[in-house]
């Protein structure tokens, strides 16, 4: 048995889950979305009926029949004497999937990979004489790679030397080395909310403990929240998206850099800037303007601007860092692949070519999924976004748990908005990436449009008085 989860921090991650009748239905639905999202490990060992049901304020009986539900749909398994313990999950759809055997994923939002990847990595492959006599990992990255790295944040105003990068395995992987090497157990971070789900992962990892920033689709980054929050706790990192945030699109503007620039620099904080969709523009107005200097710690990758399966990251930050960062790399891994690096070499000269191809095709996405979820469920909240690779949509009612498990029921995969919460909350939102092919875009709205009537109506009344009462 690899984890346990307590009755109360069970009852944090479930959130709004009284989301239909009969009431252990929904807590049943409630475990499984966690289970589906991994927020809920493989493995992890459930709360005892008795205690569950004591701090969610419902009947044991209720507990015992949400488990029964669980065992039926292959989510947990019981011992007696042993208690209950989630179990793998592989992707099922008990209804009609509409785009092959898998459905239709919009959990992850990746684009398809540049038409021009497979010329290039033919390129590199061609002169693959040239690195296999090497060993075909490297801990630091090739000097070609990082001087390509390098020249592009020089080019946009930010002086940087070879020795200010390393390469990495995805952004991920860096973000991972980042936070294992900035914060320790104890520490503070700062994270917007909602977040990217796998940063807020990492940290926790770490031992540190979170506090939150509040980040919308209309408002943007609450400024007044900010100040406050580097001022009272004084965060060890502060772990920020500026451009075009996932999930909400939101980009930051001079005013919001400047403020937090400030407030991180009166408290000591180091910020560390998540730039891995900052050059996934769309519209012209949409290009980020302003930034923080030269003494953030910044996260870049080619996972969203040129293909996910093409794991190459980087981290910029000063030279000390970097050798830290090193220096942590051998508990973890042995190196970034060679042939990786001499393709992402070549990928980055094209950086001019691929940009807008890929500003075309998220537009395609974008205008896609707004045009159908405008017509098809006019009561959602449709932000406007200029960039990215999502909408952080409003519901009309906190039933986005209950939707996501109506829709994977017809095989459309999304992520509920508590995915993207730091401690509970936003189950009145629903990321929609737009980063898959429009007909299936224009599928899974449909999806939603014709189940959203029936989670709606079968929720009690006291959910959907929640966000009557919000708006």
């Amino acid at each position: 048995m690899d984890s346990r989860i307590g009755a109360r921090a069970l009852s944090a991650a479930l959130g709004g889950w009284r989301t239909r009748m009969p009431t252990y239905e929904a807590l049943a639905d409630g475990i499984r979305l966690l289970c589906l999202d991994n927020r809920l490990a493989a493995y992890t060992a459930l709360p005892a009926e008795r205690e569950l049901a004591q701090i969610l304020e419902v009947s044991r009986t209720t507990v015992a029949a949400a488990y029964r539900s669980l065992r039926r749909s292959g989510h947990i398994e019981s011992a007696r004497g042993s208690g209950s313990v989630t179990l793998p999950q592989a992707r099922r759809a008990s209804g009609r999937v509409l785009s092959g055997a898998d459905g239709i994923d919009l959990q992850q939002a990746s684009p398809a990979a540049w038409p021009g990847l497979a010329g290039v990595i033919a390129d590199a492959a061609a002169d693959a004489a040239s690195l296999v006599g090497r060993p075909g990992y490297d801990i630091v990255g090739s000097t070609a790679l990082r001087a390509a790295i390098a020249d592009r944040y020089t080019a946009r105003g930010i002086p940087t030397t070879v020795e200010q990068i390393l390469v990495t395995n995805g952004g991920q992987h860096a973000i991972h080395l980042v936070t294992a090497g900035l914060l320790s157990r104890g520490d503070i971070a700062l994270m917007e909310t909602p977040t990217y789900p796998h940063a807020a992962e990492a940290v926790r990892a770490t031992g540190a403990r979170l506090t939150g920033l509040p980040v919308s689709t209309d408002s943007g980054w609450d400024l007044d929240r900010a100040e406050q929050a580097f001022r009272r706790a004084r965060p060890t990192i502060g772990y920020l998206m500026p451009w075009f945030q996932n999930p909400t699109g939101r980009s930051m503007d001079a005013r919001d850099i400047a403020t937090i620039r400030a407030a991180a620099a009166r408290a000591g904080t180091t910020l560390v800037l998540d730039e891995t969709t900052a050059e996934l523009a769309i519209d012209p107005s949409g290009v980020p303007e302003g930034d923080f200097g030269i003494g953030a710690v910044r996260i870049g990758s080619l996972g969203k601007s040129v293909w996910g399966g093409l794991r190459i990251g980087w981290v910029r930050a000063d030279a000390a860092l970097v050798r830290r960062l090193v220096g942590l790399r051998p508990h973890r891994d042995l190196g970034t692949p060679e042939l990786e690096q001499a393709i992402a070499a070549r990928l980055l000269r094209m950086m001019p070519e691929i940009l807008p191809q890929r500003a075309a095709l998220l537009r395609t996405g974008r205008d896609t999924v707004v045009a159908e979820l405008r017509t098809r469920l006019p009561e959602w909240h449709v932000p406007d976004v200029a960039g990215g690779v999502s909408l952080w949509v409003g519901l009309d009612a906190p039933l986005s748990g209950a939707l996501v498990m109506a829709a994977r029921d017809r095989g459309v995969h999304l992520s509920a908005g508590p995915r993207f919460a730091l401690d509970g909350g936003h189950d009145g939102h629903l990321r929609i990436p737009f980063t898959a092919p429009p007909r299936q875009l224009r599928d899974a709205v449909d999806v939603l449009a014709q189940v959203w009537p029936s989670v709606r109506a079968g929720a009690p009344a006291e959910a959907t008085d929640v966000m009557a009462a919000i708006v």
